[in-house]
Protein backbone atom coordinates (compact mmCIF):
# COMPACT_ATOMS: atom_id res chain seq x y z
CA UNK A 1 0.00 0.00 0.00
CA UNK A 2 1.10 3.36 -0.78
CA UNK A 3 1.92 5.75 2.21
CA UNK A 4 -1.22 7.14 3.30
CA UNK A 5 -0.92 10.90 4.44
CA UNK A 6 -3.70 12.33 7.02
CA UNK A 7 -6.55 13.78 5.38
CA UNK A 8 -7.74 16.69 8.08
CA UNK A 9 -11.09 18.75 7.80
CA UNK A 10 -10.33 22.14 6.89
CA UNK A 11 -10.40 24.48 9.63
CA UNK A 12 -12.54 27.07 8.63
CA UNK A 13 -11.59 31.09 10.15
CA UNK A 14 -12.68 34.05 9.19
CA UNK A 15 -10.12 35.91 7.68
CA UNK A 16 -9.51 39.84 8.77
CA UNK A 17 -10.92 41.29 5.77
CA UNK A 18 -12.34 39.42 2.53
CA UNK A 19 -10.34 38.90 -0.13
CA UNK A 20 -10.64 41.14 -3.56
CA UNK A 21 -12.99 40.09 -6.14
CA UNK A 22 -11.56 38.45 -8.98
CA UNK A 23 -12.83 37.15 -12.86
CA UNK A 24 -12.40 33.38 -11.53
CA UNK A 25 -14.41 33.54 -8.20
CA UNK A 26 -16.16 30.39 -7.89
CA UNK A 27 -19.83 30.64 -5.95
CA UNK A 28 -20.91 27.08 -4.84
CA UNK A 29 -24.40 26.50 -6.91
CA UNK A 30 -27.54 26.35 -4.98
CA UNK A 31 -29.11 22.87 -4.17
CA UNK A 32 -31.96 23.21 -7.12
CA UNK A 33 -29.04 24.41 -9.64
CA UNK A 34 -26.92 21.21 -8.97
CA UNK A 35 -30.38 18.85 -8.73
CA UNK A 36 -30.71 20.20 -12.24
CA UNK A 37 -27.75 18.90 -13.42
CA UNK A 38 -29.31 15.54 -12.76
CA UNK A 39 -32.12 15.73 -14.76
CA UNK A 40 -30.56 14.90 -18.33
CA UNK A 41 -31.32 11.04 -18.07
CA UNK A 42 -28.23 8.23 -19.45
CA UNK A 43 -28.53 6.48 -22.56
CA UNK A 44 -27.62 3.14 -20.53
CA UNK A 45 -27.10 2.33 -16.87
CA UNK A 46 -23.94 -0.44 -16.77
CA UNK A 47 -23.09 -2.84 -13.32
CA UNK A 48 -20.16 -0.95 -13.50
CA UNK A 49 -18.57 1.86 -14.75
CA UNK A 50 -14.96 3.67 -14.63
CA UNK A 51 -15.94 7.64 -13.61
CA UNK A 52 -11.94 8.11 -13.18
CA UNK A 53 -8.71 6.73 -14.33
CA UNK A 54 -8.64 3.19 -12.28
CA UNK A 55 -11.75 3.95 -10.56
CA UNK A 56 -15.05 2.35 -10.74
CA UNK A 57 -18.55 2.36 -9.32
CA UNK A 58 -20.83 -0.50 -9.33
CA UNK A 59 -23.49 -2.10 -7.99
CA UNK A 60 -24.49 -5.10 -5.68
CA UNK A 61 -24.43 -7.72 -9.20
CA UNK A 62 -20.88 -6.53 -9.75
CA UNK A 63 -19.50 -7.04 -5.87
CA UNK A 64 -20.91 -10.03 -6.39
CA UNK A 65 -19.45 -11.13 -9.75
CA UNK A 66 -16.28 -12.51 -8.65
CA UNK A 67 -14.39 -13.52 -12.48
CA UNK A 68 -15.54 -9.86 -13.55
CA UNK A 69 -13.81 -7.82 -10.62
CA UNK A 70 -10.84 -10.55 -12.11
CA UNK A 71 -10.95 -9.14 -15.11
CA UNK A 72 -10.94 -5.43 -13.95
CA UNK A 73 -8.14 -6.79 -11.84
CA UNK A 74 -9.58 -4.87 -9.07
CA UNK A 75 -7.74 -4.13 -5.84
CA UNK A 76 -9.75 -2.66 -3.15
CA UNK A 77 -13.58 -2.67 -2.72
CA UNK A 78 -14.99 -0.21 -1.24
CA UNK A 79 -18.65 -1.10 0.24
CA UNK A 80 -20.75 1.05 0.72
CA UNK A 81 -23.52 -0.63 1.74
CA UNK A 82 -21.95 -2.40 4.40
CA UNK A 83 -24.92 -2.12 6.89
CA UNK A 84 -28.49 -2.60 6.18
CA UNK A 85 -28.14 -4.03 2.69
CA UNK A 86 -26.12 -7.05 3.60
CA UNK A 87 -24.73 -7.47 1.09
CA UNK A 88 -22.01 -9.75 0.08
CA UNK A 89 -18.20 -7.78 -0.12
CA UNK A 90 -15.30 -8.76 1.86
CA UNK A 91 -12.40 -11.41 3.04
CA UNK A 92 -14.92 -14.00 3.77
CA UNK A 93 -16.89 -13.71 0.53
CA UNK A 94 -13.93 -12.95 -2.11
CA UNK A 95 -11.38 -15.63 -0.48
CA UNK A 96 -10.39 -16.10 -4.23
CA UNK A 97 -9.18 -12.35 -4.70
CA UNK A 98 -6.65 -10.55 -3.34
CA UNK A 99 -8.42 -7.98 -2.55
CA UNK A 100 -8.17 -5.10 0.68
CA UNK A 101 -11.45 -4.06 1.71
CA UNK A 102 -13.35 -0.98 3.19
CA UNK A 103 -16.91 -1.21 4.71
CA UNK A 104 -19.09 1.72 5.22
CA UNK A 105 -21.54 1.49 7.37
CA UNK A 106 -24.67 3.63 6.35
CA UNK A 107 -28.41 2.71 4.80
CA UNK A 108 -30.32 4.73 1.91
CA UNK A 109 -31.95 6.85 3.55
CA UNK A 110 -31.85 10.73 3.50
CA UNK A 111 -31.53 11.26 6.82
CA UNK A 112 -28.34 9.44 7.39
CA UNK A 113 -25.23 11.56 7.83
CA UNK A 114 -22.97 10.38 4.85
CA UNK A 115 -20.74 13.60 5.45
CA UNK A 116 -18.61 11.75 7.81
CA UNK A 117 -17.38 9.33 6.10
CA UNK A 118 -16.00 11.67 3.23
CA UNK A 119 -12.79 12.14 4.47
CA UNK A 120 -12.04 8.81 5.75
CA UNK A 121 -13.53 7.22 2.39
CA UNK A 122 -11.26 9.69 0.11
CA UNK A 123 -8.19 9.01 2.03
CA UNK A 124 -8.59 5.42 1.65
CA UNK A 125 -9.18 5.61 -2.36
CA UNK A 126 -6.18 8.39 -2.76
CA UNK A 127 -3.85 5.52 -1.18
CA UNK A 128 -5.88 2.46 -3.01
CA UNK A 129 -4.93 4.57 -6.49
CA UNK A 130 -1.54 5.19 -5.63
CA UNK A 131 -0.59 1.80 -4.51
CA UNK A 132 1.11 -0.59 -7.23
CA UNK A 133 -1.38 -1.79 -9.98
CA UNK A 134 -4.59 -0.30 -7.92
CA UNK A 135 -7.92 -0.26 -9.18
CA UNK A 136 -11.12 0.82 -6.59
CA UNK A 137 -14.71 -0.47 -6.54
CA UNK A 138 -16.82 1.65 -4.99
CA UNK A 139 -20.20 0.22 -4.83
CA UNK A 140 -23.68 0.40 -2.75
CA UNK A 141 -26.96 -1.75 -3.79
CA UNK A 142 -27.77 0.43 -6.81
CA UNK A 143 -24.24 2.18 -7.91
CA UNK A 144 -26.50 5.67 -8.05
CA UNK A 145 -26.24 7.27 -4.88
CA UNK A 146 -23.96 6.22 -1.68
CA UNK A 147 -21.27 4.92 -3.90
CA UNK A 148 -21.51 8.22 -6.63
CA UNK A 149 -21.68 10.58 -3.72
CA UNK A 150 -18.16 9.12 -1.86
CA UNK A 151 -16.54 8.72 -5.12
CA UNK A 152 -17.33 12.95 -5.91
CA UNK A 153 -16.05 13.72 -2.41
CA UNK A 154 -12.91 12.17 -3.20
CA UNK A 155 -12.69 14.10 -6.78
CA UNK A 156 -13.44 17.17 -4.16
CA UNK A 157 -11.14 16.25 -1.43
CA UNK A 158 -8.17 14.79 -3.08
CA UNK A 159 -8.51 15.94 -6.68
CA UNK A 160 -9.83 19.31 -5.92
CA UNK A 161 -12.74 19.64 -7.86
CA UNK A 162 -15.22 21.98 -7.35
CA UNK A 163 -19.05 20.16 -6.81
CA UNK A 164 -19.57 21.28 -10.37
CA UNK A 165 -16.75 19.78 -12.06
CA UNK A 166 -16.96 16.47 -10.35
CA UNK A 167 -20.80 16.29 -11.36
CA UNK A 168 -19.48 17.07 -15.18
CA UNK A 169 -16.87 14.00 -14.34
CA UNK A 170 -18.95 11.68 -13.13
CA UNK A 171 -22.59 12.37 -14.61
CA UNK A 172 -22.12 11.64 -18.31
CA UNK A 173 -20.37 8.11 -16.92
CA UNK A 174 -22.88 7.06 -14.08
CA UNK A 175 -25.99 7.63 -12.80
CA UNK A 176 -26.05 10.42 -9.57
CA UNK A 177 -28.76 10.25 -7.30
CA UNK A 178 -30.17 13.60 -5.46
CA UNK A 179 -30.68 11.75 -2.29
CA UNK A 180 -27.41 12.98 -0.49
CA UNK A 181 -26.20 16.34 -2.88
CA UNK A 182 -27.06 18.83 -0.15
CA UNK A 183 -24.57 16.79 2.05
CA UNK A 184 -22.01 17.10 -0.54
CA UNK A 185 -22.91 20.96 -1.44
CA UNK A 186 -22.16 21.91 2.08
CA UNK A 187 -18.84 20.12 1.53
CA UNK A 188 -18.30 22.25 -1.34
CA UNK A 189 -19.08 25.27 0.54
CA UNK A 190 -16.60 24.27 3.16
CA UNK A 191 -13.72 23.26 0.97
CA UNK A 192 -14.18 26.47 -0.89
CA UNK A 193 -14.09 29.02 2.10
CA UNK A 194 -10.98 27.43 3.08
CA UNK A 195 -9.30 27.66 -0.68
CA UNK A 196 -10.13 31.70 -1.07
CA UNK A 197 -9.29 31.75 2.38
CA UNK A 198 -5.77 29.84 1.79
CA UNK A 199 -5.54 32.56 -1.36
CA UNK A 200 -6.52 35.31 0.73
CA UNK A 201 -3.83 34.64 3.77
CA UNK A 202 -1.35 33.80 0.60
CA UNK A 203 -1.56 37.45 -1.21
CA UNK A 204 -1.20 39.04 2.14
CA UNK A 205 2.09 37.42 3.11
CA UNK A 206 3.57 38.47 -0.68
CA UNK A 207 2.40 41.72 -0.10
CA UNK A 208 3.91 41.91 3.14
CA UNK A 209 7.40 40.41 1.71
CA UNK A 210 7.15 43.44 -1.35
CA UNK A 211 6.85 45.62 1.32
CA UNK A 212 9.74 44.58 3.23
CA UNK A 213 11.86 44.60 0.02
Amino acid sequence: MADRKGLRRPSIRSASAPPPPSESYYRTPKLEELQYMLWEPLLCHRTVTEVWPNLYVGDLFIARDIEQLRQLRITHIVNAAARRSHITSGPKSHKDLQVDYYGVETDNRGNVDLSSHFYPVAEYIRAALKSPGGKVLVHCAMGITRSTILVLAFLMICEEQTIVDALKTVRPRRGVSSRFLKQLRDLDVMLTTERIRKRFLSSVVADASEERN
